[in-house]
């Protein structure tokens, strides 16, 4: 496991080395070149960010008591990362010299006050789009959650029609073999009381005839 977070750490610092370059050379640029690397710096961002959640998850599977020491360098990469963020977000509304210059033109002193201005317009314009993009991820983990519960749901569901289905074929069952046995206790019953009709018919035919030998023998013996 501690190699797999190491594995993180390095790729943690290559990506924070190149956003830190590319935040130096924002306010250097302009137009459509400033706009790309904006979005190329935002999508590194993003992937700190889940080499961040990756680090954390990490740390969950190393045993307790070694837990302390990664748990440290993890805390100071998220501070590391809230300062690139910082950064990002300054570099995004700041000017170079030169780029001051060509904005403001030959009459810079008249137009400092209209670049303040429009610095913090845009500030604020950041600020909105920052509000809205963390918004829309949350939206999307909720949407996302739902949908998993959704799923979850469903196979409850399904789960318990199963369940419900194989109780009810065992009730079944149970009736079947109850019905069975039902019918089996009769023919046992019937046959129980024929062996005892029988017995009691053979007990009568033996008294029957040991009676006729015992008259046999008493007439024969009177007869001489």
């Amino acid at each position: 496991m501690s190699s797999d977070f190491e594995a993180y750490e390095q790729d943690f610092g290559t990506l924070t080395a190149e956003i830190t370059n590319k935040i130096g050379r924002i306010p250097k640029l302009a137009g459509e070149e400033k706009t790309q690397l904006v979005l190329n710096v935002d999508k590194q961002l993003e992937e700190v960010r889940e080499l961040l959640e990756q680090m954390d998850l990490e740390i969950r599977e190393i045993p307790i008591q070694s837990r302390g020491m990664y748990n440290s360098r993890l805390k100071s990469y998220k501070q590391e990362m809230e300062k690139l963020e910082k950064d990002f977000k300054r570099s995004r509304i700041a000017y170079s010299d030169e780029v001051r210059n060509e904005l403001l033109g030959d009459d810079g002193s008249s137009s400092e006050s209209q670049l303040i201005k429009l610095r913090e317009e845009r500030a604020h314009l950041l600020d909105n789009t920052e509000r809205l993009e963390r918004s829309s991820r949350r939206l999307e983990a909720g949407y996302q959650i739902a949908v998993e519960t959704e799923q979850v749901g469903q196979e409850i569901l399904s789960n318990l029609h199963s369940d419900r289905e194989k109780i009810q074929r065992s009730r079944d069952r149970l009736r079947e073999t109850d019905a069975n046995l039902g019918k089996s206790s009769r023919i046992l019953t019937g046959m129980l009381r024929r062996i005892i009709q029988n017995r009691i018919l053979v007990f009568i035919l033996g008294a029957i005839l040991f009676l006729t030998i015992v008259l046999a023998i008493y007439f024969n013996l009177r007869g001489h």
